[in-house]
């Protein structure tokens, strides 16, 4: 994953491409990224701590990221580097490519599990700042999982199973890093200008790939990272400006992010807690694993990870506020979901199937408060509020006075409430929850 950090700037020649955001995009609310490559196969970093919260510094040599480890190995002193020593001898990094076997993988189970969790769209990697291409890529030679490793197109098995769901399938596409195709110091720090490809050679390099899986996929969503080469910025064949006319001409409702170093986007992004000042206004979308890292990592305990009622309420706390939830899964060299990362999505799944009506198709609410103790959380469908709230029992809710009709308060599948107007808002019985998590009351709008 990228440590993002700011906008691009907005030259004249990209505003052509300012445009709404799709509908079904604004609805979904929530998704599934996929981090799965060879550094799936070591699965190590060292759990830091999440992206905003751990000083420049700190953060390289002790890069929480395991999708990071090609780097972080290459940093003198990193405890990465001494764990690549100590249990896989220093051996070339592209030996975990033919290590990565994907035995078990089964595209059409794992998507089934996002889709009872409660996902809209899922984003698996094509192609990380390894370099490694998970279809056969142009250019690549051996270097992808089709010629070695799984020797298969995991790109198109993510995308038939995504489909065959009923689900939006994107594809996340790293043009700004690529350690293999350049011989670029290891990065310690987050300037990436002096270590990122540019030149006319990356340029041809990565358009051919963005259009290769543009023309074969067809993806709802261009998922971007870090950046896109500086020849490819101005207008012309081979420009960026040329792979959106192709990418919206195969997908006119599809969506691009805002990390592909140009002027347009259809949403902006967060991740974990860094880049947070543009979740305001818009269409956008924060991002982030279960654990700390993306890619899967074997030092991670269950400290590290959101457990299912936690996910709900990050994904509650991010809709309530106008944003979508791309949430992360980082499966292991077999293709299996780790125990704690299913487990999550499990009871996700069990709460959206009670609950999904206050998170698809909703809006912010603004009569409503939001409240640490007791946690609560507002969304809107249509004229009914939902307040999501971590409480049972007597709880007030921050509400606008008058703003809601108590006399029909209840659960998502109808039971009544009691609830009463009170000084501070609305003061209802919340009843004991059937699922882990927060429980759902409804009210319509006065």
């Amino acid at each position: 994953m990228a440590m993002f950090d700011g906008a691009p700037q907005r030259p004249e020649p990209y505003r052509r491409f300012e445009r709404e955001v799709p509908q079904w995009y604004r609805d979904a609310k929530f998704g599934i990224f996929v981090h799965w490559g060879a550094y799936s196969v070591p699965a190590w970093a060292e759990p830091t701590g999440e992206l905003g919260t751990v000083d420049e510094r700190t953060w390289f040599a002790h890069n929480p990221y395991a999708e990071w480890y090609a780097n972080t190995i290459r940093i003198d002193g990193s405890p990465a580097q001494q764990h690549h020593r100590d249990v896989h001898g220093g051996a070339p990094y592209d030996d975990f490519l033919d290590r990565w076997s994907a035995e078990e993988f089964d595209a059409t189970a794992l998507v089934d599990l996002f889709r009872r969790a409660g996902a809209r769209y899922v984003v698996p990697t094509t192609k990380h700042h390894d370099g490694i291409a998970l279809w056969d890529a142009p250019g690549t030679g051996d270097r992808n999982t089709v010629r070695r490793g799984p020797r298969r197109d995991l790109v198109g098995e993510f995308a038939a199973a995504t489909r065959a769901a009923g689900l939006r399938f994107g594809t996340y596409y790293s043009g700004g890093l690529d350690w293999w195709f350049t011989d670029f110091p290891p990065i310690t720090g987050m300037d990436f200008s002096a270590v990122r490809p540019v030149d006319e050679a990356y340029t041809e390099y990565a358009s051919a790939h963005v259009a290769d899986l543009v023309d074969r996929y067809a993806p709802d969503v261009l998922w971007g990272d870090i950046e896109w080469p500086d020849a490819g910025k101005p207008a012309g064949p081979r420009s960026f400006a040329h792979l959106l006319d192709r990418f919206y001409a195969a997908a006119p409702d599809g969506v691009v992010n805002d990390r592909w170093g140009l002027t347009h986007w259809d949403f902006r992004t967060s991740e974990y807690q860094q880049g947070r000042s543009v979740e305001t206004g818009g269409a956008w979308e924060n991002c982030r694993g279960i654990g700390l890292s993306f890619g899967h990592n074997r030092a991670e305990g269950p400290e590290h990870h959101l457990d299912g009622p936690a996910a709900v309420r990050h994904l509650l706390d991010v809709v309530s506020r106008g944003g979508n939830l791309l949430l992360n899964v980082g499966p292991d060299a077999a293709g299996r979901v780790p125990e704690l990362q299913r487990r999550c999505l499990e009871q996700v799944g069990d709460w959206m199937e009670l609950h999904a009506d206050a998170v698809h198709g909703a809006e912010v609410f603004a009569d409503g408060g939001a409240s640490e103790e007791p946690w609560v959380r507002w969304t809107l469908r249509g004229r009914t509020a939902h307040a999501v709230v971590e409480a049972e029992g007597r709880v007030l809710l921050p509400v606008r006075a008058g703003s809601l009709d108590p006399a029909g308060a209840r659960l998502l599948d109808g039971t009544a409430v009691a609830a009463r107007a009170a000084d501070g808002g609305l003061e209802v019985q919340v009843p004991p929850r059937r699922v882990a998590g927060p429980q759902v009351v409804a009210v319509d709008l006065a």
